[in-house]
């Protein structure tokens, strides 16, 4: 089993497209084609993590946090970022990072403090662009059935609760083969016109090379003429934080007691109390100021995330009950949802949940 193995079958619960532009996701220190000893699942990894990767014979480190997140333009041990990098490669274990393509899955970051929180009818609170795109080609009328078949089954035409879906109008194309050309219909050099079928599928961009590789397999012309755009249109099951219901209402003092104790928290910096009762709650793990509009606009009672500044309070305009629970105690089931995910999977290697807390936060 290699690395390949592995990183594939996380990233179809978080594929690497889903992350957003700055990050820096994927395998950051290592080979694919390298064998898998163990892998330890953490949060965080840091010098002490790689120590216990090694005495735990794990060879692959996955990661929430990129250890790796700017350009480092030398690598001589003067940061823990060199270092780690440093020491990971000296003991051949690589490094991989899922961060915000897990945090744009369904089934990700999010989710899982639902989960932890006993949510309800969830629902993605912040809903990606640019993940819908729009493939249109050309094909002889008797082609059309089966070249839009077997689009359909290399994952184009999947749009929410529905597949096989797409558009076709009737025209007509023209084409002249240079002397190079092989055409199907016709002859070199010859100007022809055909009754064609113009069709357009929808896709999750990161079934692209499966469906450009259908395309070209089982188009019957010598050149396939396509169009690819991407849409501005959102992915309801992709994206940013969750919205859902707790099971019953509880006033604004009961649900931050209820939320200290189950998301394991020592602090939680808070807005002011609005008397009122807190029954739709928005999640997002990490730092989530950036959503706080979304949560109102979504008519959340209370807001939970982390790392709100000081004037960042103020926007919850008596209207919502804001809750920064911190960084890592936001995502610090994170581990657990990846180790269970890859157990289910892999079962002739170890897949170790990390000891260690990387948190770097203290609270007196």
């Amino acid at each position: 089993m290699t690395i390949k193995h592995i990183t594939n079958y996380i990233e179809e619960l978080a594929p690497l497209n889903y992350a957003e532009e700055f990050d820096n996701v994927g395998l950051l220190v290592g080979n694919y084609a390298t064998k898998v000893s163990g892998v330890l699942i953490t949060l965080d990894t840091l010098e002490e993590t790689v120590d216990e990767a090694i005495s735990k014979n794990c060879n692959l480190i996955v990661s929430f946090h990129p250890i790796v997140f700017s350009g480092l333009k030398k690598i001589n041990g003067n940061s823990y970022v060199e270092r780690v990098v440093l020491k990971a490669i000296k003991n051949d274990i690589a490094i991989y990072a899922t961060h915000t393509a897990l945090d744009n899955s369904k089934n990700g970051v999010s989710a899982k403090i639902c989960e932890v929180l006993g949510l309800m009818n969830t629902k993605i609170l912040i809903p990606k662009k640019g993940i819908i795109k729009k493939l249109t080609t050309y094909v002889p009328i008797d082609k059309a059935d089966f070249l839009r078949n077997s689009l359909f089954k290399s994952g184009a035409g999947n749009i929410g609760n529905y597949d096989n879906c797409s558009f076709s109008v009737l025209g007509d194309g023209t084409f002249r083969g240079n002397e190079n050309s092989n055409p199907v219909v016709g002859e070199r050099g010859e100007f022809r016109t055909e009754n064609e079928a113009k069709i357009s599928v929808v896709y999750e961009s990161k079934n692209e090379n499966k469906i450009l590789k259908s395309l070209q397999e089982n188009h019957p012309y010598e050149e396939a003429a396509y169009e690819i755009v991407t849409t501005e249109n959102v992915h309801q099951n992709i994206g940013m934080g969750m919205i859902g219901e707790l099971s019953k209402e509880m006033d604004e003092k009961e649900f931050l007691l209820f939320l200290k104790e189950n998301m394991k928290t020592d602090c939680i910096r808070h807005s002011a109390f609005i008397n009122k009762k807190i029954k739709k709650v928005a999640v997002l793990g990490g730092s989530g100021s950036f959503a706080i509009s979304n949560a109102i606009s979504a008519n959340a009672d209370a807001y939970v995330s982390a790392d709100f500044k000081y004037h960042e309070f103020f926007k919850a305009e008596n209207s919502i009950l804001l809750a920064d629970i911190g960084h890592y105690e936001s995502e610090q089931f994170t581990k657990k949802l990846l180790v269970d995910y890859l157990t289910k999977k892999f079962s002739n290697f170890a897949i170790i949940l990390s000891e260690k807390s990387t948190n770097p936060i203290y609270y007196i």
